[in-house]
């Protein structure tokens, strides 16, 4: 009896168990790992420990003594991992430019010279400049703020203060408004065809009704490539668009359709118009059909009946649509790379670009971790519009 007790009591935990290992694997774990790398900062630290306990006595303010030179290059004799000295000197160079010189002259050196101290001073003046020992320093911390100031064009000075990155180094701002902007644009592309489609699906019947759902959910089951690639076809100079335009008299030349913002907004508006379609349907099948009647034997005009009657009746569909599509649209990648041009990359392409090409895995989480958090803030945001409307239902 007491077996069965307790297999009853743990039967429900044991059927979820397989759903919350799922979620801890593929959801909770990678969130934590990016969290973990925007604020990791080990690439000088392990290759110079000894330094790392040696410039605790260092003022920060003179010349380094023989003492800090002499642990410093043990420890570049001691690295025999290329690629791990190359991501330092990556490092230190985007905190100090000139460092990438200065490096590769310090460690031909060291290898030259296998024992004994070596006069740094005298092999490079930049040696002496406390700035270069301070940003060797200040790098030996294994976390930092770096990443997650840098992603919003922000540093800290030499006081430790927070301030903007100058002018000719601030992108990420401009790249993120460009990437709200895109994604509110198609956001609002999608609300303006999507409600009268799914309006539409609602008062239709029969096969009209099924062929109507079939138009929503097929592309839905084509893979994101093939369609992106189908409108690279359709919206070049010579493609179908501009012929049937041109043979239908409609224009005299070919629109630029394509490597712009038009064409981005275009794409992405037909990738993802079904997530805003199927949450309005779901929500205007559930308003029963007798209210727009009834308004309109009230001496309401259709329009007016609408606005007051329809419209407010499924403004939760809306906004989960709105929030689907504004989400999913933050994170896109492909569609632009294809149809934009240089001017209409997202924030996804930079992420990809320090993650693939510069192997800057910290800004690209710290990248990531603002679209993480605006995605958090959106969610928020629907919630609190949302939910006060459920409970009042």
């Amino acid at each position: 009896m007491r077996a069965g007790s307790v297999l009853r009591r743990c039967g429900p935990v044991l059927l979820v168990l397989p759903l919350l290992l799922f979620i801890c694997l593929f959801f909770l774990w990678p969130i934590v790992m990016v969290l973990t790398q925007s604020v990791s900062d080990n690439a000088v630290l392990r290759l110079l420990p000894r330094t790392a306990l040696v410039a605790a006595d260092w003022d920060g303010k003179s010349a380094p003594d023989t003492t800090l030179q002499l642990a410093f290059v043990t420890d570049l004799r001691s690295v025999t991992d290329d690629q791990a000295m190359g991501d330092m000197v990556r490092r230190l160079n985007s905190a100090q430019p000139g460092f990438r010189t200065l490096m590769s002259k310090t460690i031909k050196a060291a290898g030259e010279q296998r024992d004994g101290p070596i006069d740094l001073i005298a092999l490079d003046r930049k040696w002496g400049q406390p700035q270069y020992w301070k940003a060797i320093t200040d790098a030996l911390s294994p976390t930092t703020d770096r990443y997650l100031l840098a992603s919003v064009d922000l540093m800290r000075n030499d006081a430790g203060d927070i301030i903007s990155q100058p002018p000719e180094h601030t992108i990420n701002r401009a790249v993120f408004a460009r990437t709200f902007w895109i994604c509110a644009v198609v956001t609002a592309c999608c609300l303006m065809l999507g409600y009268p489609f799914a309006l539409l699906i609602t008062i239709a019947t029969g096969w009209k009704k099924q062929v109507l759902l079939a138009a929503v959910l097929l592309p839905l089951w084509t893979s994101l490539l093939v369609r992106t690639a189908a409108w690279f076809i359709l919206l070049q100079e010579k493609g179908l668009i501009n012929d049937a335009l041109m043979s239908l008299g409609i224009i005299s030349s070919p629109l630029s359709l394509i490597f712009n913002r038009s064409g981005v907004i275009i794409a992405m508006t037909h990738v993802l118009l079904p997530l805003m379609v199927l949450p309005i349907y779901s929500v205007l099948l559930t308003i029963p059909r007798n209210l727009m009647p009834a308004a309109a034997s009230l001496g309401a005009h259709p329009i007016r009946a609408f606005l007051r009657v329809l419209l407010p009746l499924s403004f939760n569909g809306i906004a989960a649509g709105s929030l689907l599509v504004f989400m999913s649209a933050i994170g896109y990648y492909i569609t632009p790379a294809l149809i934009g041009g240089a001017g209409d990359q997202m924030i996804s392409s930079f992420i990809a670009f320090h993650a693939s090409n510069s192997g800057n895995w910290g800004m690209a989480s710290a990248l990531g971790i603002v679209l993480l958090a605006v995605t958090i803030v959106l969610y928020a945001v629907y919630d609190r519009l949302v939910a006060p409307r459920e409970r009042n239902v």
